[in-house]
């Protein structure tokens, strides 16, 4: 956790997290996985048809469901809980970064025929 919270100066801020259009980029090559972090009752008010569901506070439970071989990006509506929930990964091993502007942002960029872009 020392080593951790060492890395965390301005210039490293932008390792932590990936902007819509390279989350995109890497998740059609399946070089990421997208985990959204919210809660049961946020996704059954508005989905994300495509990732894995794990509530933040499940992640410790749920590691397994997690791959090891690709980049994890976690979301949540915008960063908050994404940014906690990627921090703890990182202390847990996985190469992790959060999506900037969470699923808010990533399905304003995906609306109408941008959406065709993500390959499901």
């Amino acid at each position: 956790m020392e080593n951790f919270i060492k890395d965390v100066v301005p210039s490293n801020m932008g390792n932590m997290r990936i902007e819509v259009d390279a989350f995109i980029e890497l998740y059609n090559e399946g070089k990421c996985e997208l985990v959204d972090v919210r809660m049961p009752m946020e996704t059954k008010v508005w989905q994300v048809n495509f990732g894995l569901k794990i509530p933040a506070p499940e992640l410790p439970e749920r590691l397994e469901e997690l791959p090891k071989d690709k980049l994890i990006i976690v979301a949540c509506p915008k960063a908050d809980r994404s940014n906690m929930a990627r921090m703890w990964l990182a202390t847990q091993g996985f190469e992790v970064k959060y999506l900037s502007g969470g699923l808010l942002g990533l399905m304003d960029h995906l609306k109408g025929g941008k959406a065709k872009s993500l390959k499901l």
